[in-house]
């Protein structure tokens, strides 16, 4: 957060103030005259005129429908980072991440105590898809990918079976997949196993969190009903 919105957000004066203090170089950021182009970090002490600032960083919970094209990385190095994206004015990162060509929900916040809660694979969190491919389904194809499927893995140089799973067919081409597992694009996989190419994946659910009508491409603070839900 910049040094000048870090002032005046912890309640000790306004934004205009705060660039006053600094321009007459009474702010110190680690005992140094700060600059108005600082950007302050976890682990600064900020004083203003001899006055520690103390700082609470309040918790954010949004939910975002990401499109295709937006990568999820907090990495500012790489173009079209889901960071640059969001724009929030203050740091949060994404939890867990869709790939490249895969859209719809995901969350993004600063509080990493829900992160190991909804990732970590013995905690089976629920994430539902829509998924669309290229061919016209068959009641084999849904059969088998119910029952678990062995894909191959690059790191282990052996085949993994993906646990069995709710599969419903919507229409010829698309169908809804309920996961608790996270393998590395899991769904593409599952689908090339049998010869059907996936042309669009979108995430609709992810535990308790429902992608609703939100329009592609915004995002929307979490309602203290969802957030509670995370938490359980």
């Amino acid at each position: 957060m910049r040094l000048n919105q870090y002032i005046s957000s912890s309640g000790f004066c306004s934004r205009r103030q705060a660039e006053r203090y600094i321009t007459a170089e009474k702010v110190l950021v680690n005992g140094i005259v700060a600059s108005h182009v600082y950007f302050v970090q976890d682990d600064d002490q900020v004083e203003v005129d001899g006055h520690r600032i103390t700082h609470t960083v309040e918790t954010v919970y949004i939910m975002l429908n990401k499109p295709r094209g937006i990568i999820c990385t907090a990495s500012p190095a790489v173009s079209d980072n889901i960071l640059d994206f969001v724009s929030y004015p203050e740091r949060i990162f994404p939890v867990g991440r869709l790939d490249k060509e895969t859209e719809g929900l995901i969350l993004l916040t600063n509080d990493g105590s829900i992160v190991n809660a909804l990732m970590r694979v013995e905690n089976n969190q629920e994430k539902e898809y829509i998924v669309t491919v290229d061919r016209i389904i068959t009641d084999e194809f849904i059969t088998n990918l119910s029952s678990g499927v062995d894909i191959y893995n690059p790191k282990k140089k052996d085949y993994t079976r993906t646990n069995p799973c709710r599969v419903i067919q919507l229409d010829e081409y698309s169908f809804r997949m309920t996961l608790s597992q996270g393998l590395n694009r899991q769904i593409r996989r599952m689908c090339r196993r049998y010869q059907y190419t996936v042309t669009r994946l979108q995430r609709v659910r992810i535990k308790n969190i429902q992608l609703g009508s939100l329009e592609r491409g915004h995002w929307r603070y979490l309602t203290d009903e969802e957030i509670a839900g995370l938490k359980v």
